[in-house]
């Protein structure tokens, strides 16, 4: 990304949302289900589960149910996060839970089966950081699937503030080829990426903006502006994003990135192949 991501910003956004975070996340639920689609179309029987930035657990208690042998662990940095985890676990199978940063993850080489992550690697600084260590911990021939927005995410808002300031008030999103040009340089196997565009309508701007404040998904790039924006710029903002108006309604398109990628069954560390004991002596299928 051109800008960083003040992680510390972020953490803080996603805690104070977490007790609101489902009143608007229909985005996030609906393209979460569609990866969830996805997974019956793969046949894998996975003894460890991690859901990726789980964020108030919806996913983590859906994939306890399409794997119920496996163990499942929420992993997310916004504690308050995974204390609405644990209350949508029931009474009978709470969800581990595990708080921490997905570009450092605290889980031993190999470890996991399947990684599963919606919308959730936006909120770090470099993938060439983020996928080795999501590869590390995937065993030899483990999943990882997951969603993230592309860079036509929030286009009006975007273009709107641009005529109204010179600063970014829309965080910056990664291209899909750019990303599978990083699990690719992570080593990962057969990357697959595919992308869909889905748009949200308001009938003022002011709602959108509302929504993305209590998602905590509003911006915390580098390059923002630290000060209150002044009455004068969010008019002129508002003023502009009326060009987009439809049909009586404001769209909020979203650019929605989908990959999977296979962690690789021989492991090349420095020059040498790594190939795990289970794999010598097997005869090609």
């Amino acid at each position: 990304m051109s800008e960083w991501l003040d992680k510390g910003g972020v953490r803080r956004a996603f805690s104070k949302a977490a007790s609101r975070y489902d009143e608007v996340a229909v985005l996030q639920r609906e393209i979460g289900q569609r990866m969830l689609d996805r997974l019956h179309l793969v046949r894998l029987k996975p003894a460890t589960v991690l859901d990726l930035g789980a964020g108030t657990g919806v996913a983590t208690v859906a994939l306890e149910k399409i794997y119920p042998k496996a163990q499942v662990i929420a992993l997310d940095f916004a504690f308050p996060m995974l204390q609405q985890t644990r209350r949508r676990g029931g009474l009978f199978r709470k969800p581990s839970c595990l708080c921490a940063d997905l570009e450092q993850l605290p889980l031993a080489d190999a470890s996991v089966d399947l990684i599963y992550s919606n919308a959730a690697i936006q909120w770090c600084n470099d993938l060439d950081r983020v996928f080795p260590e999501l590869q590390r911990v995937l065993r030899p021939g483990g999943l990882l699937m997951f969603t993230t927005f592309g860079p036509d995410t929030l286009q009006e808002l975007r273009a709107a503030w641009s005529e109204a300031d010179g600063y970014a008030h829309v965080s910056r999103f990664l291209d899909m080829h750019d990303i599978g040009d990083a699990l690719m340089r992570a080593q990962f196997s057969d990357p697959v990426m595919d992308v869909d565009r889905m748009t949200l309508t308001y009938s003022a701007v002011e709602e959108l903006m509302r929504e993305l404040k209590i998602l905590g998904a509003h911006n915390v790039a580098s390059g923002r502006q630290r000060a209150l924006t002044g009455k004068g710029r969010l008019i002129a903002m508002k003023a502009s994003y009326e060009q987009f108006r439809r049909n009586g309604l404001l769209p909020a398109s979203y650019e929605v990135v989908y990959g999977h990628a296979w962690a690789p069954l021989q492991r090349r560390q420095a020059g040498v192949t790594r190939v795990s004991l289970d794999r010598i002596g097997r005869r090609p299928a």
